[in-house]
């Protein structure tokens, strides 16, 4: 029966795996972390699909891709179907040759027919839908109507309304009297018309057509027009005369034809009985006699749906118009539902945009900003790797191997021991900062104010082309930061062996040449990794650069940060290539991204990885586990001072934040037009579209040049971690590199930063991206045309695929119009109508100019157009108080046609250019291609992947095997009475130390056993381990340099102070005169004092190593006479290192590794 406190997860699909097991982090007792054995991962069981293509694992099966030229799925039918027209061999003509090369062509006419069509259907919108539902002659102008009835002293005719109040009347009829019966009636009957007045009725001879208008017999008024109605002193308004519907239907007699009022008494009264054969007379009786009144006898129907009573509406209109329906038609009123209907929802998002905008500013970033205040929580360690993670079966607090061993020593350490005094607890050998450190490794949880409010942070900067100053600018920013050298660990990686155009050295060389390399690395040694690319570039070889980098000057001080140069150097089958080692910017951030993964999750390394591990540790005096924060910079950015420390604080401040941007602006904003142009455009995109997707918490693109992410996160009990940037399904899908579609080439080889928010934000949308206006940076924008053109091409194709796949995801923030995915869409839409717009835009400005608007419904279209130009500069007033700013918006606004046709055009039609055009170009280079391979199967056999136990052990017998190297070398060189390990006769010619390099800090035990690791290797168990030529040859124990920094528990220091213990007269009395590493002769007088012990690598938090063993000296041998060297090798002496005597017999005695070669140093 399992415990109560074991839990089974869903089975794996792989049956030969063990099921999921796990046990919670933190315990109902008490504050403790507890792991059950897990050797797999049980959240990558639930995760979701590759975005692109699954993954190829070293050593799995082999996924077969399929090739889409031999695939007939919906989108290659219809590219077919758009592109019928250009048959294979046109295309071969036209300089596509291959297959690939032209069904990427294909589908870039089909994207581009698809972005044709939503343009059509935007300019349809705009300025056709009006005209077809309200054409000219059936829309109305309500201003040009007066209401039946609600003017005093007016009558109508012909359909005018005209003012009778001052009239004179003839005598036999009398205006007023009718005025007064309904003000506007119709008097049109009453006047004399003759049947040539009627030019529509002279082809028809039906009665209606030809019978006599007047009303009776004789018509009391004169002919309506100028020369009766002066004599009557009545004046025309100019108003039509309106009716509602109610009111044709109360009125005898009155019908609708087309919105037209015809008043037909006169017609029924001059033929009161039915016309036989006569059609249109027919109809006029249905319509006046059988038609209920109150639908007010609209006839447009009847008469248009018959050819013979079609041919009558001209003419009855003529004749018996009395006025208009001053109701708009149906198609006239959804013409303008839709039209206030865009206006709330256009007007609605660019005043919510802008409102939220302003309160992001102004207040919500405000609050991200501010230092961390709840540091006295205990949390989880960063030593404890997250739930899923490769841990041992005898590991229950989940802590790391390399944690582990110094655990294991500890322990050892604490147990008394009969030969030696030993203090009870391993705490109390440690000494000052390291006993903070210990107490990190030992618990579990910690905390939060071990750490502290500066959180290890790793800056990324990747260079390619840069000349010097560029990267030496960007170098000094971050090393200028106000934020502890202690804390950030400058990450340098170099693309290849390449030289920048222009420039005398290699990017390589500038970059090694800043470095104030450490010795105790040495030269490094290329290794191999996994690089991303295909066929032969799946593979490559870097070199690892330790050191410092050093920033002194006015501007940021002095600093001197940790700094590791990577240098991506190529297989040696590609020494004569162009650009060695190359294998794009994406595969830069990998190289960190995969490290990170594996020291998570203690996944298999590779060489290059476990070189870097080492070398960071030293660097910093901590594992990279430590490490929760990434920041990565272009190598042409300067970051501002204050700007590292922004961003953390924003990560302390909200868990959830999974990776946050700075405001870039530009550093050479003058330079030229191309440089003005941009800098409105570069503010907007940040306070404006940047503000308001952080509302939201889904900042869209995270840009390259100036960007930090979390590497993994507290969950909300501090109790374990939440792996991100090195989640394996983030390092799975932004590592393809078998892309076949078209879509899959613009999502991976043109955008990094933005594919890299878009599997982010896949993978977790409930987790935030955010931008933060107080942090900033600078950089060097285009200032030549085509290098813009190049570069904006790459940004919109890679906007338009990336939010291709943002817009399927369903549960990002917010719900229907105020959600995060109509956003997506919005911007989506936006982008792919580009071009039409700003035609429409200046189509609208030119109407306006020739006919200004005269109605509130005419003026809706120029007050969106305000709206979405001048909101964006009052947003520039009130956030940056700079009129400036307003200069360069009209630059911009003036360069509307660049931004808004020119540019998206260019990018939609070069949908199937893959490269990187004139951005980044290298010495000798006409354009710029990806990072392809020549095809071949990689199966990933050749780059060793082994787990951190593996590679160290491999190490130690590495160290193990030059020390007997170099021990029988120097007994063959000196003899066999001499002592290998003596640096006073181990001399050449020159006097000087033969093993010097070599000598130093003993190597001890590790601190683990071959029952600590899951996967132990079975080859690591030969002597001659074959890994060790892929282990660096250096020994950063040696005793010749400075331990590594103490950064951990520095809070420590003070109380170690205090509690120190002084030395007595005595006691310095007996060291002067026998030495530290003496022992008293004859039981003499021993001092209390001891050297404080240099901490060995092989402690993660610098616990103090065992003692190194009693030894064999050559001084024991009674026949040796020492012989004075010209030079004495004093590192070990100078380091405090005891040299001990061997005692009575029978005693252990241990080789240069310790106890792990016992007897192995005796002679």
């Amino acid at each position: 029966m399992p415990p109560p406190d074991f839990y089974p997860l869903p089975d794996s699909s792989n049956a030969s795996l063990p099921i999921h097991t796990r046990q919670p982090t933190r315990g109902a007792a008490g504050p403790s972390v507890r792991r059950a054995k897990t050797l797999v991962k049980p959240e990558r069981s639930v995760a979701p699909a590759p975005l692109i293509n699954p993954p190829t694992l070293p050593g799995s099966q082999a996924v077969k891709l399929t090739d889409p030229s031999s695939s007939w799925d919906a989108w290659r039918i219809f590219s077919m179907f758009i592109t019928f027209w250009a048959p294979p061999v046109f295309l071969r003509w036209a300089r596509i040759p291959d297959r690939p090369s032209q069904q990427a062509w294909r589908e870039k006419v089909a994207l581009c027919f698809i972005a044709l069509l939503m343009g059509a259907g935007v300019g349809f919108i705009t300025m056709g839908l009006d005209r077809v539902l309200c054409p000219v002659t059936a829309s109305i102008d309500l201003s040009r109507y007066s209401k039946l009835g609600t003017e005093p002293g007016t009558l109508g005719i012909a359909g005018w309304q005209f003012n009778i109040s001052a009239a004179t009347p003839p005598a036999n009829f009398d205006f007023f009297t009718y005025a007064a019966q309904q003000p506007g009636q119709d008097i049109t009957p009453y006047f004399q018309r003759g049947y040539p007045n009627f030019p529509a009725c002279q082809s028809v001879s039906a009665r209606f057509a030809n019978m006599n208008v007047c009303n009776g017999t004789t018509c009391p008024l004169g002919t309506p027009d100028a020369s009766s109605f002066g004599p009557y002193n009545i004046h025309n308004t100019s108003l039509v005369v309106g009716y509602d519907w109610d009111q044709v239907a109360a009125i005898t007699d009155y019908m609708v034809i087309d919105g037209d009022v015809l008043n037909m008494q006169p017609y029924l009264q001059f033929n009161p009985t039915p016309i036989a054969n006569d059609p249109v007379d027919q109809a006029l009786r249905t319509v006046l006699r059988f038609m209920p009144g109150s639908s007010g006898r609209d006839a447009t129907m009847m008469f248009y749906s018959r050819p013979n009573l079609k041919t009558a509406v001209p003419c009855l209109k003529e004749r018996y118009y009395a006025g208009s329906i001053d109701k708009i038609t149906a198609g006239c009123f959804i013409s303008m539902l839709f039209l206030y209907t865009s206006l709330v929802m256009i007007m609605g998002i660019v005043l919510t945009r802008f409102a939220m905008a302003c309160i992001f500013n102004w207040f919500i970033s405000e609050q991200l900003v501010k230092p961390p205040k709840n540091l006295s929580r205990t949390v989880i360690s960063p030593a404890v790797m997250p739930e899923g993670a490769n841990v041992t079966v005898d590991n229950e607090t989940g802590t790391a191997p390399w944690t582990a061993r110094g655990l294991k020593k500890a322990n050892k350490l604490s147990k008394p021991s009969a030969k030696t005094s030993r203090p009870s607890s391993p705490n109390s050998m440690l000494r000052g900062p390291a006993a903070a450190a210990a107490v990190a490794a030992s618990q579990p949880l910690i905390s939060a104010a071990q750490i502290g409010a500066e959180l290890y942070t790793v800056c990324l900067v990747t260079c390619y082309s840069e000349n010097e100053a560029s990267i030496r600018g960007t170098l000094d920013s971050i090393a200028g930061t106000h934020y502890s050298d202690k804390r950030k660990l400058l990450f340098v990686v170099c693309d290849g062996m390449v030289t920048g155009s222009g420039e005398r050295i290699s990017t390589p060389d500038m970059c090694v040449g800043m470095l104030e390399a450490d010795e105790r690395f040495g030269d490094p040694m290329p290794l191999l990794y996994g690089a991303v690319g295909t066929g032969t570039k799946r593979e490559n070889r870097a070199m690892v650069y330790a050191g410092h980098y050093g920033a002194y000057s006015h501007v940021y001080g002095k600093h001197r940060t940790p700094t590791l140069i990577i240098v991506k150097c190529g297989m040696e089958k590609e020494l004569n290539d162009p650009k060695p080692g190359n294998r794009g910017k994406r595969d830069s951030q990998l190289i960190l991204m995969n490290f990170f993964s594996r020291v998570t999750y203690n996944d298999r390394m590779t060489p290059l990885d476990f070189d870097m591990f080492r070398k960071m540790q030293v660097l910093m005096g901590v594992t990279p586990d430590f490490f929760e924060l990434c920041l990565m910079v272009d190598a042409d950015t300067r970051v501002d001072p204050i700007s590292l420390k922004q961003l953390v604080n924003c990560m302390h401040h909200d868990r959830l934040i999974m990776g946050v941007c700075g405001e870039t602006r530009l550093a050479n904003k003058r330079q030229s037009w191309v440089t003005m142009i941009q800098v409105y455009e570069y503010f907007i995109s940040h306070h404006l579209a940047k503000a308001f997707e952080s509302v939201f918490g889904g900042v869209t693109c995270l840009p390259g040049c100036f960007s930090m992410y979390r590497l993994k996160a507290r969950k909300s009990a501090d109790d374990d971690w939440v792996p991100l940037l090195c989640k394996p399904e983030i390092v799975r899908d932004y590592s393809q590199s078998d892309v076949t579609t078209l879509h899959q080439k613009n999502l991976l080889l043109l955008g990094e930063d933005r594919f890299l928010t878009t599997v982010l934000l896949r993978t977790f949308p409930n987790r935030k991206m955010i931008f933060c206006p107080q942090a900033k940076c600078h950089t060097v924008a285009p200032d030549k045309f085509a290098v813009l053109l190049s570069q904006r091409r790459r940004w919109i194709n890679s906007t338009v695929h990336n939010l291709m796949e943002l817009v399927r995801v369903r549960n990002l923030c917010g719900t229907f119009c105020f959600s995060m995915q109509f956003v997506v869409f919005m911007d989506l839409l936006g982008t792919a109508v580009l071009p039409v717009s700003i035609c429409l835009t200046y189509t609208l400005i030119v109407n306006m100019i020739i006919a200004p608007p005269n109605s509130f419904e005419k003026a809706i279209p120029l007050m969106l157009l305000v709206a979405v130009i001048g909101l964006p500069a009052i947003l520039i007033l009130i956030t940056t108080r700079k009129f400036i700013y307003c200069a360069w918006m009209l630059i911009y606004l003036i360069a509307l046609p660049i931004w808004n046709f020119v540019l998206p055009v260019y990018a939609f039609w070069h949908f199937d250019d893959f490269s990187w055009g004139e951005t980044r170009k290298v010495e000798g280079e006409l354009k710029m291609q990806s990072h392809g391979g020549i095809a071949a199967t990689y199966d990933g056999t050749s780059v060793p992947l082994r787990r951190w136990e593996d590679w160290e052990r491999s190490r130690l017998r590495k160290l193990k095997r030059d020390e007997r190297r170099r021990k029988e070398f120097e007994r063959m060189q000196f003899g066999p009475h001499l002592d290998p390990f003596s640096n006073l006769h181990a001399v050449n010619g020159n006097g000087n130390g033969i093993g010097a390099p070599f000598q130093g800090r003993e190597v001890v035990d590790d601190g683990y056993d071959s029952a600590m690791s899951d996967t132990v290797s079975i080859v690591s168990s030969n002597e001659d381990d074959q890994w060790g030529t892929q282990i660096g040859g250096y020994n950063e124990n040696s005793t010749q340099y400075p331990p590594p920094p103490i950064t951990l528990g520095a809070e420590l220091d003070d109380h170690f102070i205090r509690e120190a213990k002084t030395v007595g007269k005595e006691e310095l009395e007996a060291m002067l005169e026998e030495g530290f590493d003496d022992r008293p002769a004859n039981g003499g007088f021993s001092p209390q004092y001891r050297v404080p012990p240099v901490p060995s690598l092989d402690s993660k938090y610098f616990v103090q190593a065992p003692p190194a063993a009693q030894r064999y000296r050559l001084e024991d041998n009674p026949a040796y006479k020492p012989i004075k060297p010209v030079g004495e090798a004093s590192a070990v002496r100078s380091q405090g290192h005891a040299r001990q005597r061997s005692g009575a017999a029978g005693k252990p005695h241990y080789g240069p590794l310790g106890p792990l070669d016992p007897g192995g140093g005796r002679i």
